[in-house]
This record gives C-alpha cells, sequence and structure tokens, in this order.
C-alpha cells in the first residue's frame, strides 16, 4: 500500500507505505519557540535560583551602599549605575547557560528534532535571552528605587548615566554571555572564559599600560573592555577616536566570537 505525494516538478510520486508524509507540516511559530526558550530558561531549579540570586544580589549590594555611601552619593543615578554594575557582571552567565545546556544537558537532541531548523532556534534563544534580559534590567531599575529612598538621595539622573553605564553596558554583557556561550557549547568552559576576560584580561591590560606607555595608547584598540571603559566615563557623546576604538576592539572580542560561535554551533552535531 502507498499513497501518492506531489514531487518538485509537479508529478505524482508514491510514498512507501509506512512512511509518514510531514513536508506539508507547517513550520512551529517563531514566537513559541521564543516562549519555549524562555521556559527552559527558567523551568530549572538552577535557572530559577540563579535569576532569583542575581535579584537579590543587586538588592543587598544596593542596600549595603545606601546606608554606607557618603552623603550625596546616594542619589539615584549614584544607586542605579551600583545596581546596573552588579546584574552586568552577572547577566552574561545567565545567557552563557541559556546556549551551553543545550549541549551540556543533552536536551539538543530533542530540541533539534522538533525544530531542525537550527538558525531559528538560535534566533529564538537569542530573542529570549533579550526578553530576560529586559525584564532583569527593568527590576534592577526597581532595586534602584529602594535604595534611593533607603539612602535618602534624590531622583536625578544623567543621560550618560542610564543610557551608557546601565543600558548600553547590559545590552554589551548579554552579547558577550551569548557569544561566548556559542563561541564553547560547554558551561563550565564558557563561564571560566567569560570570568578570565571580565576579570584577568582587563588586570593584565592595566598592568602593563601602568608600565608601557605605548600600550596604553594601544590598549583601547585591541581590548574591549578598555575601550568600554573610557566610553563610560567619557561625558556626552564619544569622539570619532573612541568610536573607532570600539569597532576596533569589539569586532575582535565580540563580532568574530559571535560569528565563529554561530557558525560552529549551527554545525555541530549533538551528542
Amino acid at each position: 500500500m502507498s499513497t501518492d505525494t506531489t514531487g518538485p516538478t509537479g508529478t505524482t510520486a508514491p510514498t512507501p507505505a509506512g512512511v509518514l508524509d510531514v513536508s506539508g507540516t507547517p513550520a512551529v511559530p517563531f514566537t513559541r519557540l521564543v516562549s519555549v526558550e524562555l521556559r527552559k530558561a527558567l523551568d530549572t531549579r538552577a535557572g530559577r535560583w540563579f535569576t532569583a540570586s542575581i535579584v537579590a544580589l543587586c538588592l543587598v549590594v544596593v542596600v549595603i551602599y545606601a546606608f554606607a555611601a557618603p552623603e550625596g552619593a546616594t542619589d539615584y543615578g549614584d544607586v542605579i549605575g551600583v545596581s546596573g554594575a552588579v546584574l552586568g557582571y552577572f547577566l552574561p552567565v545567565l545567557l552563557i547557560l541559556m546556549v551551553t545546556s543545550e549541549w551540556s544537558q543533552r536536551t539538543g537532541l530533542t530540541t533539534f528534532t522538533l525544530e531542525p531548523h537550527r538558525g531559528r532556534v538560535v534566533g529564538a534563544k537569542f530573542v529570549a535571552g533579550l526578553i530576560l534580559g529586559a525584564a532583569l534590567i527593568a527590576v534592577a531599575a526597581l532595586v534602584a528605587v529602594v535604595g534611593t529612598l533607603l539612602g535618602g538621595g534624590d531622583w536625578s539622573l544623567t543621560a550618560d548615566i542610564l543610557v551608557k553605564g546601565f543600558l548600553v553596558a547590559n545590552l554589551v554583557g548579554i552579547l558577550t554571555g551569548f557569544a561566548i556561550g556559542m563561541l564553547l557549547m560547554n558551561s563550565a568552559a564558557a563561564i571560566v572564559t567569560y570570568f578570565i576576560y571580565t576579570l584577568v584580561l582587563p588586570i593584565a591590560v592595566g598592568i602593563l599600560s601602568a608600565f608601557q606607555e605605548w600600550f596604553a595608547d594601544l590598549a583601547p584598540w585591541i581590548e574591549f573592555n578598555t575601550a568600554q571603559g573610557v566610553l563610560f566615563q567619557e561625558e556626552g557623546a564619544p569622539s570619532g577616536e573612541l568610536v573607532a576604538q570600539l569597532l576596533v576592539s569589539g569586532t575582535i572580542w565580540l563580532v568574530i566570537p559571535f560569528v565563529i560561535g554561530l557558525l560552529r554551533l549551527l554545525r555541530a552535531e549533538p551528542k
């Protein structure tokens, strides 16, 4: 017994008995893929507790800062900078886990079977990461409100602090975590690499810059953290030279790893 299917030239070709023809099955909606990725990020104890721990740590650090900061340093702009710094340090780890969990927990075998077009899965993960990151950024802003109330500061907030020190910094963190996760596809290796990149590398660059003037001039061109530090310290729009430094160092440390990681993830075999 066989059924007929229409071939690529419009001719009718028989389908062998016992073979299920799913060629006419509609694709999984992208919004459903995004909702699944959000659910996977939070439906395990590790995901829930880590997300809750980030919020709790932001709150604890902000409360301590509210009571320990000198007078005049507890305005909303000051406190949101503290809250954003704590969030920006750990948010990339959450993105790393969203990407690498498919490989460390072998759920990719199921995910890529149900949705074989990996590009759509990666896109859904990225959008889900942006949504989750935006939600945590909003929570961090609310935590800063609590710190401002406890510290008795005013509600002054400059555009530089909000845009560059809070929003841009956390967005770069999201992209960095996603890129490292795709590049290594292993939770432990990616997290260790991230901490080396954010802790060890800037310290090493700072030491070399302190002793070698030529390297201090070169550092913003080849080290993305250094260029970002200059961006966050400058007031107003960045200069043309700083924009060029961000583009060059960002290409080296963010764009290239992102592209290589994406190509590797799209071709890797789940095991």
